[in-house]
């Protein structure tokens, strides 16, 4: 009997330890497989899937010469596991039709393919991965239909097809299908990579090609160039991560990192530029996994999840690659001018005597100041957005607003596109279909989210804004627009799969057109993009940290953006997420103000009243430096706007000769004469990185050549630093932007030639203008005058 019981105890410890291994494997397969809401879809994935059929890119099997239309023959491949001395590695290998009846589906399929010339530096690929081609229709991330250039030179060659023109060359070989891009001194730019590629490698490498799915038989395209030695990458919108994205993966796909130090990105671009001298946009809305030589060092594999491959490339330096880029998505045109003075904020102001308070607060202890912005609380329930002033706190909105004008403010409201089931507006936006719904004709989520797919949605939408509007709001936060469901089916026809990355250029659009339309000006404040939202401009960089990381990031962020195409970029000075720390505000202070737009806000207090006298005297002078440059900063902003460039801009913009220029990520040049070097941490010191020339201290007047040097901070704790040569315009402060004396300019030299060359671009006038400073007996005078003595010079 014990031995029985023995035998039996045993045999359900085996089967209470066999229960416990299946259950921990079915929590990990759970834990491998569980998504998120909103997580983001990283399409690579799909390439490795062993149940998938990869199609390489293998021969041209037709081409036309004269359109550039074609069509590539694409071999049949299936990924397996190969193994070796008890390693397994992922690889592909010839596989053959699975279809039935086999003679009406391609073993092989032959696809179009084509290339064509929009500019003189810009060639645009085209390839179908079904016999269905990509939709008709205007696409919102383009301007318009790009145009046909005729400048290209076609030439036959051996075994292939050349196109030549003014700035480089595209060379299409038929066996194996391949293209070469080359500058205009021949140079190897890049190139797609074939199956033959992989043969120095036992590593195997995917090369150029597209998946279909075998759960859906949908498609996605992988374009694969190759990566160079010391090559550098750059762009894919405001990523927090290393400005050089070689070596990394980065994935498309709007989402909010609640924070600036992961990953994820509020504003993903589908854009790059490299060191080699050329750029990339993925015209598209689908996810894209950008794996920058991340998995394979020599390959440059752009995961596109669409069907159907639209991909434009630049030749050129930076400058002209992001001016050729926003010629074809769109450039930012000037905000107001007041939009350029400070904003004053905090999340946030809960009634109309906190805004009051606020404004006079301002001009009592003379710091210059031009909006009052309340975000989520002037709602009567906080957060909860259903577009009125709450009466039991904002007794006279529109009197405030009014009465904030005429001190010299402008009032910015905050909002958001989402409902929750206690809004009172949720029923009406449910029972009228304004919503994304998913598959069953209901809500994804609890909330309604807005669907701007819907014309209905537009105009219901746009009716409450416009009732701001009319009240004599100047601004809308354009805020959150990172979580459109991936599951929803849209009033266009679209899954999420397409709509979620288009929906806050949707969002943007929708509300910057509206206040265009109603004030006159080109402004909203917007948190998530994709591309062509450079057009609604300003953007600002999200829910940063208040910590020395989270400032840094933020930077980060800024430049990458900036090296996407965004001319106009702003960030909550001291951070978002918690009271700031003294020491950081005052170094964070500096760096946000050195840029085309400036604003306080996150966690309270904000005010610098709050932090003591000492604090306060800093604040005001830092705001009263960016007053005085406001000149420059006005003239800089229509310059940059013209090109596509930005405004906070890397050092590789302007100095794409000097190789050190392309590996910091901590400085940055405001326009093309201040550089700027941020503290990041506490101390009153930092090695700064300084290009070819002469630079002088803003602040002290030192002067520096070349290279790295330690300097010390003047009365703000930041380093600035003009470049040898400038003459920066200078106005005297004013309490707003409003009360600038524009008819008195001071002219700072600090070059030392015999003449220079000043832009400059005041209010009202219709284009920048350029006068002359000349040495006329041991002193600067102004030599050409394009104003006709509508401005009174002084110069120092």
């Amino acid at each position: 009997m014990h031995y029985l019981k023995r035998i039996i105890h045993n045999s359900l410890k085996r089967i209470a330890f066999s229960l416990s291994l299946l259950l921990l494997t079915h929590l990990i397969a759970t834990a491998q497989h569980s998504r998120l809401v909103n997580e983001p879809v990283d399409v690579s994935g799909d390439f490795r899937d062993f149940s998938n059929t990869i199609f390489f890119a293998d021969s041209l099997a037709a081409f036309d010469p004269a359109t550039g239309a074609g069509a590539i023959k694409w071999k049949r491949n299936e990924p397996f596991s190969a193994h070796n001395f008890n390693n397994s590695m992922l690889s592909y290998k010839r596989s053959f039709s699975n279809e039935f009846p086999a003679i009406e589906y391609a073993q092989d399929p032959v696809l179009p393919f084509s290339v064509e010339f929009t500019s003189p530096r810009t060639v645009r690929i085209r390839a179908n991965t079904g016999a269905q081609g990509p939709a008709a229709g205007a696409s919102l991330m383009l301007t318009g239909e790009p145009a046909r250039d005729a400048s290209w030179k076609y030439s036959r060659i051996s075994g292939g097809h050349q196109y030549t023109g003014a700035y480089g060359s595209v060379t299409i070989y038929e066996n194996p299908w391949k293209i070469l891009v080359r500058d205009a001194s021949g140079k190897l730019l890049t190139q797609t990579r074939s199956q033959a590629d992989g043969k120095a490698s036992y590593t195997p490498t995917l090369p150029f090609s597209f998946v279909r799915r075998a759960s859906d038989y949908s498609r996605s395209v992988a374009a694969v160039f190759s990566i160079s030695p010391d090559e550098k990458i750059f762009g894919c919108g405001e990523s927090f991560t290393r400005l050089d994205k070689n070596g990394q993966k980065v994935v498309l796909w709007t989402h909010d990192p609640n924070g600036v130090e992961t990953q994820t990105m509020y504003k993903p671009i589908p854009f790059y530029m490299s060191s080699r001298g050329y750029g990339m946009f993925m015209h598209t809305t689908s996810p894209i996994t950008c794996d920058f030589g991340a998995t394979y060092g020599e390959s440059n594999a752009m995961q596109i999840g669409d069907e159907n491959l639209d991909l434009f490339i630049f030749l050129g330096q930076p400058k002209d690659i992001l001016d050729a880029y926003t010629d074809l998505t769109g450039k930012a045109p000037m905000p107001p001018l007041w939009s350029f003075g400070l904003w004053m904020s905090r999340i946030t102001y809960f009634s109309e005597q906190d805004g009051r308070n606020v404004a006079a607060k301002l001009r009592q202890n003379r710091i210059p100041s031009d909006v009052i912005h309340f975000d989520t609380g002037w709602f009567e329930t906080d957060w909860r957005c259903d577009y009125r002033f709450a009466p039991s706190r904002f007794r006279d909105p529109e009197g405030m607003i009014a009465d904030l004008k005429k001190q010299g403010f402008r009032t910015s409201l905050w909002q958001l596109p989402y409902f929750v089931p206690k809004n009172e507006l949720y029923p009406e936006i449910v029972a009228k279909g304004l919503a994304v719904k998913n598959a069953n004709g209901t809500l994804p989520y609890e909330d309604a989210v807005l669907d701007f797919s819907n014309e209905s949605t537009i105009k219901w939408y746009q009716d409450k804004i416009a009732g701001l509007l009319k009240l004599g709001v100047s601004a809308i936060k354009v805020d959150f627009g990172e979580a459109a469901p991936l599951s929803g089916v849209y009033a266009s026809g679209r899954t999420g799969f397409y709509e979620h990355n288009l929906y806050p250029l949707r969002y943007n659009k929708i509300v910057s057109e509206l206040t265009r339309k109603m004030t006159g000006d080109h402004i909203i404040w917007a948190r998530s993009t994709w591309a062509g939202s450079q057009r609604y401009p300003i953007h600002w960089g999200g829910d940063a940290e208040t910590t020395d990381k989270g400032m840094e990031a933020q930077l980060r962020g800024g430049l990458s953006l900036g090296l996407s195409g965004f001319t106009f970029w702003s960030h909550d000075i001291g951070g978002f997420t918690m009271k700031t720390p003294e020491d950081l505000y005052r170094r964070w202070l500096p760096m946000g103000l050195l840029a085309s737009h400036s604003r306080t806000h996150g966690q309270a207090p904000k005010e610098p009243w709050e932090y003591g006298e000492d604090f306060q005297n800093y604040f005001r002078k830092a705001v009263e430096m960016k007053y005085k440059l406001m000149p420059y900063i006005y003239t800089q902003s229509k310059l940059a706007s013209e090109k596509g460039l930005p405004m906070v801009r890397a050092l590789l913009l302007e100095f794409p000769e000097d190789p050190g220029a392309w590996i910091v990520d901590n400085e940055y040049m405001l326009g093309t004469d201040l550089l700027v070097a941020p503290l990041f941490e506490n101390g009153k010191t930092r090695q700064v990185y300084l290009p070819k020339g002469q630079w002088t201290d803003y602040q002290t007047g030192k002067t520096y050549g070349s290279g790295w040097h330690e300097i010390a901070t003047g009365e703000l704790d930041v380093v600035l630093l003009v470049r040898g040569g400038a003459v920066l315009p200078h106005v005297k402060v004013a309490q707003s932007t409003g009360e600038i004396d524009w008819t008195n300019i001071e002219l700072r030299n600090f070059g030392q030639a015999a003449s220079a060359k000043v832009s400059l671009y005041l209010p009202g006038q219709d284009a920048v203008r350029e006068l002359t400073v000349v040495k006329k007996g041991g002193r600067y005078v102004v030599g050409t005058d394009p104003f006709g003595g509508k401005v009174k010079w002084s110069i120092r």
